[in-house]
């Protein structure tokens, strides 16, 4: 019980953070914590150890996510707003909830990455996590980097 609950302290903040960056929605992100957080409950006792449990952790939390997406998207095909209403004197957390709206427009496994990449998970154990090779993870970093530059710059946030 005291192992589940460190792991928790340690690494429910991080998993909230991960599911922000896929679903923008911050009620549906806790829920997606606690249905992680059950899933490892549950899994803890057969945890091989073939990887770190962070790595383990955020692979229940990424696939959790993207089954809620797929839910969501069965239930009501949402569109995303064509413009963000530019706001002037932002606050950190308007900026923060612009940084999440442009990584919501993101393609969903660029999503998957740069949120890791936020929770500064090291490129190799994002590899591992995503499935892709070292060198690719890299590649795509540095593209969605790209990506949400442009985004920004649409918006008047960055010249």
């Amino acid at each position: 019980m005291a192992e589940y609950e460190e792991i928790y302290q340690q690494y429910s903040p991080q998993i909230f953070r991960v599911c922000m960056g896929y679903v923008n929605d911050a009620d549906l992100a806790r829920d997606l914590v606690q249905e992680t957080f059950i899933s490892v409950w549950r899994n803890l006792h057969s945890f091989r150890n073939d990887s770190k449990i962070s790595t383990w952790i955020f692979r229940i939390a990424t696939n959790n996510c993207l089954r809620a997406i797929e839910k969501s998207k069965r239930i009501v095909q949402a569109e995303l707003p064509e413009n963000i209403p530019e706001i002037i004197e932002e606050s950190p957390e308007e900026k923060l909830q612009l940084l999440y709206n442009c990584i919501a427009e993101l393609e969903e496994m660029d999503r998957i990455i740069i949120s890791l990449v936020l929770e500064d998970l090291p490129q190799a154990e994002i590899a591992s996590i995503v499935g892709l090779s070292n060198a690719n993870i890299r590649v795509k970093v540095h593209r969605i980097k790209e990506k949400l530059s442009l985004k920004f710059k649409k918006h008047g946030q960055f010249e």
